[in-house]
């Protein structure tokens, strides 16, 4: 299908006819899409061209409208529309919403979706894809920064890991930007400052920046090992600087041995929202499901360092990734008309997670889903809303997708909006088609959870299983053009062939190996731009 418009036509006739743009009546357009109207069609329609997904046929007969859900109109997106500006109608016909703010990134919403549906359906999917760029630099942003640094007694053997640990945190150190307050804390049984010496963030220059050094030199591992002990100092170093762009870094060589997954869940559960969390594993003895949660809930990433050799380069990389954002608390605000149900949003590129649970009730008919920090970058959510049924020619107002920021007093700015349309049809040949992006992510999703449901069938012996759920991850990471993942499944099974997903359990393979297809399963390809429109 086309790349969606996010609002309806702004007339039934060609220029100069009886629906001719005239001042303010993009406007009422825009509200009655907003307000969820549904309009009557004659059935038989069908599609003609490579034309937007939303726009209307000039022949397909005039509409009756019969309400199906009311919504209020977004006021931003109506007095934009006001404005009747040339460019802002050229975007709206390419299926974009452009939002541009002084002193934050552009964000740029497009939804991609067939909202044709058979009579009688009711599940809506459509792929948001939020793009931000044109910041007017990192610099501009207040940022905070915490290195937590598992010092267990374990990341003495081999004793190269501990000495890693103090030339990445090192490497960390010298990338944060100057004048951005950072700390190191050790972790082990406990959290300990190590820099400062007390709770508090220090502006990085030069002189604390080697006063840093010289106390991570002096690191020595011992204790045990106490997650939630670690989360629980980041977040309280954290507190005053709920304005910047607050990220933390968590190293860690073994299990969180020493509290119970609940204690840990429940420090995971108070740092939500306080700051996000890229968490890494060394060496081969930690657990994968353990920082994987800790991601998720921090909305962070997990990867795997199996050389100790590669962690500064990995550090430096991170702390530069967070030095770029601009914009801290972005939310992904969905609004679905009364009868309608958000069945799940995930955000599925650059990598698979699910945000379903974390919704924010912000009012009888919306909700937020917390997506972080944002710099110039590009991610794509999967969102599936449940509507009433409908018969044939019907149309509706499925959900309103809008980023919003917070700011300092906790109000909503919005970013950018993109709107779901359901449109049900007797045409066959419009409803069955399936979206290519909703195809592709759909099958991205479930990449990843063949691949643990295989490594975990694999590890608890029922090799019949594995074979079956793996077998089916080379196919689907074959068919998406998935190289990086077919390259880390190739190291666990022998493939024969990839198009049926045949394959066979390699008889050995290495913890490393095993824990990189893991840690990487969630990460995704995206459609190429070839196959957008």
């Amino acid at each position: 299908m086309q790349r969606r418009v996010v609002e309806l036509r702004l007339g039934r006739h060609g220029p100069g006819g009886p629906g001719a743009r005239r001042p303010g009546r993009a406007g009422r357009n825009l509200r009655r899409a907003d307000r969820g109207r549904t309009r009557r069609r004659r059935s038989g329609q069908h599609h003609h061209g490579a034309r937007p997904a939303s726009a209307v046929h000039p022949g397909r007969a005039r509409a009756r409208d019969r309400t199906r859900g009311r919504g209020r109109a977004d006021a931003a997106t109506a007095a934009g529309a006001r404005g009747g500006g040339t460019a802002h109608h050229s975007a709206l016909r390419r299926g974009e919403r452009i939002v541009s703010t002084p002193d934050l990134p552009q964000f740029k919403v497009a939804v991609y979706q067939n909202e044709f549906l058979p009579e009688g359906a009711g599940e809506v999917n459509a792929i948001v894809t939020v793009t931000s760029s044109g910041a007017a630099g990192p610099s501009a942003a207040r940022a905070a920064q915490v290195i937590m640094v598992d010092c267990s007694g374990s990341m003495d053997y081999p004793s190269t890991k501990m000495e890693a640990a103090r030339q990445a945190t090192n490497a960390a150190i010298d990338a944060i930007r100057e004048g951005v307050p950072f700390a190191v804390v050790a972790g082990t049984h406990v959290g300990r400052m190590v820099f400062p010496s007390t709770e508090y963030l220090v502006a990085a220059d030069a002189s604390s920046r080697a006063a840093a050094k010289a106390a991570v030199s002096r690191l020595t591992p011992g204790g045990g090992t106490a997650i939630s002990q670690w989360l629980a100092l980041a977040d309280r170093l954290f507190t005053g600087h709920e304005q910047a762009i607050r990220h933390a870094i968590l190293l860690t060589d073994g299990k969180d041995e020493h509290e119970s997954p609940d204690d840990l869940g429940r420090a995971i559960a108070r740092c939500e929202g306080r700051f996000t969390c890229d968490c890494r594993g060394i060496g081969t003895d930690w657990v994968v499901a353990e920082l994987r949660r800790i991601a998720g809930g921090l909305l962070g990433t997990v990867d795997i360092v199996a050389d100790p050799s590669g962690l500064a380069g990995d550090f430096r990389a991170m702390i530069e990734g967070a030095m770029g954002k601009a914009v801290a608390d972005v939310r992904l605000r969905l609004w679905s008309p009364q009868g309608s149900t958000i069945k799940f949003v995930k955000q599925v590129a650059p990598s698979v997670v699910d945000l379903t649970g974390r919704r924010v009730q912000t009012g009888p008919l919306a909700g937020d889903y917390p997506t972080g920090a944002w710099g110039a970058e590009s991610r794509d959510y999967h969102v599936c809303v449940a509507v009433r049924p409908g018969s044939v020619g019907d149309e509706m107002l499925a959900a309103r997708a809008s980023l919003v920021a917070l700011d300092g007093s906790g109000q909503a700015q919005s970013l950018g909006q993109g709107l779901v349309r359901a449109v049900w049809t007797g045409d066959a040949a419009l409803s069955t088609k399936m979206n290519r992006q909703v195809a592709h992510y759909t099958g991205q999703a479930e990449l990843a959870d063949a691949i643990q449901e295989g490594l975990e069938a694999r590890k608890n012996g029922d090799y019949d299983t594995a074979t079956a759920r793996l077998g089916r991850a080379v196919q689907l990471a074959a068919a998406s053009g998935n190289e990086d993942t077919t390259r880390l499944l190739a190291r666990v099974v022998d493939v024969q062939d990839p198009v049926t997903g045949t394959v066979r359990l390699k008889a050995r393979v290495s913890d490393a190996d095993e824990m990189a297809l893991d840690t990487r399963s969630s990460k995704t390809v995206r459609v190429g731009k070839g196959n957008q429109g």
